[in-house]
């Protein structure tokens, strides 16, 4: 069965970018009817935060991407203990005592000589009486995976093409600190084993670890699963932006974003589909495919959002926001003023210009006498059909007006405003006696 998993660190906030990488993985799970998986990876006891997990977990029910599972790496140490064991004994792992400082220093006279700052092995050459001598001055060493350097790496990326690295030019990764505490790299790949992923869907920031990854999987004896790396997202100024670390679902709900449009835009944009105000899964899904993918980074862009958000309201069914309108506001409501709102929020705005008072300007000098007959009118008109058309259209008539003087006037005189949903849909609602009343001022 087609597996993904979406594994965040609860040490922050989810932002764009991690709820972008985690509706890819939902998507094609559910396109392959396969599972989606949840993994907290919170193996740094010291920077996560259950807080964090939880938001995590409602900040994926808020975008409607629920997992068919969850997991917890702080409740699998047991087994990468089990499975570092097995690495030892096979010789794929070996310990190392250098400090931080001393590797530092080798970086930095591999640099000065022009050479790649890759790791020399030196802790390979050590014997078991150097290694006794550390540990009796009591330094203890941190682990790392031993790759292998007689072939390259190699893999057939769904969104990169074919990809190949050369693992002499590689360090041997860090996989264990001398505190004993895990590092992202052994954990991520014993999971995915134990957790039957079949493909791993992440950003392109995460190339360089799939190549150490992979001889990982081969080491224990997996099945190496399929993957794919999305290029990473821009912010509109068209480089990597700080701000997209903080724009998340939080900020999103405060602005009047819908999940819909979320996903409507970030299934898209990165690939050769257009971005449409699709407010159903279905076509989303239907039409996910990683060659469509492209390799340049892709443009967030908060106006856009903004305006898909837009045009999914102008679409959305009265029965899927009633809960957030207004007290006594109703289907026909929602239905008149949807094509005029940005957010649900501003529902509210035009249902205190149909329930009023409204806040009407002062009239034009020449439009008094026009509003107190447009008021006559109003009272003898009949208000079952259409009342805003026989409005005006009798007004016409006695008045001569057309156009934006016929118009505007009326408007102005029962919104408060210049601009707004289709009297002819309004005007039912506000009603005769509200009208009258707003007409005579």
């Amino acid at each position: 069965m087609t597996t993904t998993r979406f594994a965040p660190s609860p040490t922050g906030r989810l932002h764009v970018g991690n709820i972008r990488t985690a509706l890819h993985n939902w998507i094609y799970a559910r396109k392959a009817g396969g599972r989606f998986l949840l993994r907290i990876d919170d193996t740094d006891a010291e920077r996560s935060e259950e807080r964090y997990v939880e938001a995590i977990r409602a900040d994926l029910d808020w975008l409607g991407l629920n997992p068919d599972a969850e997991m917890r790496q702080s409740e699998r140490f047991e087994l990468y203990q089990n499975r570092f064991n097995l690495l030892r004994l096979s010789d794929r792992i070996y310990p190392a005592y250098e400090s931080a400082q001393e590797l530092d220093l080798k970086r930095k006279i591999q640099l000065g000589r022009g050479l790649p700052p890759v790791y020399d092995r030196a802790a390979l050459s050590l014997t078991d009486a150097d290694r006794a001598r550390f540990k009796a001055e009591g330094i203890q060493p941190h682990w790392r995976f031993k790759l292998d350097h007689d072939a390259p790496i190699e893999w057939d990326d769904a969104v990169r093409g074919p990809q190949r690295f050369d693992p002499a030019t590689m360090s041997d990764p860090v996989i264990r600190r001398a505190d004993g505490t895990w590092l992202y790299m052994l954990p991520s790949v014993i999971d995915d084993i134990d957790m039957g992923v079949t493909q791993v869907v992440r950003g392109e920031d995460h190339v360089s670890n799939t190549a150490l990854q992979i001889q990982m999987f081969q080491a224990l004896g997996a099945e190496v699963p399929r993957f794919a790396h999305a290029a990473l997202l821009t912010g509109n100024e068209g480089k990597l932006s700080k701000r997209l670390g903080s724009l998340g679902v939080d900020h999103f709900r405060e602005i009047g974003i819908e999940p819909q449009a979320v996903r409507a835009l970030l299934a898209r944009i990165g690939t050769s589909d257009p971005v449409e105000p699709v407010a159903d899964m279905a076509p989303l899904i239907a039409g996910f495919d990683f060659s469509r993918f492209g390799r340049a980074p892709a443009r967030f862009d908060e106006a856009e959002l903004a305006q898909l958000n837009a045009r999914i309201l102008h679409q959305t069914p009265y029965i899927m926001v009633a809960d957030r309108l207004p007290a006594g506001m109703g289907e026909a409501e929602w239905e008149a003023v949807r094509p005029n709102l940005s957010t649900v929020a501003e529902a509210a705005d035009w249902w205190q210009v149909i329930e009023g008072p409204v806040d009407a300007p002062e009239p034009a000098e020449d439009d008094r006498a026009y509003l107190a007959r447009a008021a006559q009118v109003a009272e003898t008109i009949d208000w079952a059909t259409d009342p805003w058309h026989a409005l005006t259209a009798a007004l016409k008539d006695a008045t001569g007006r057309k156009g934006k003087t016929l118009f505007l006037p009326l408007r102005l005189a029962l919104t408060g405003r210049a601009q707004g949903p289709d009297m002819a849909a309004l005007l039912p609602l506000i009603g005769r006696d509200r009208t009258v009343a707003r007409l005579n001022g």
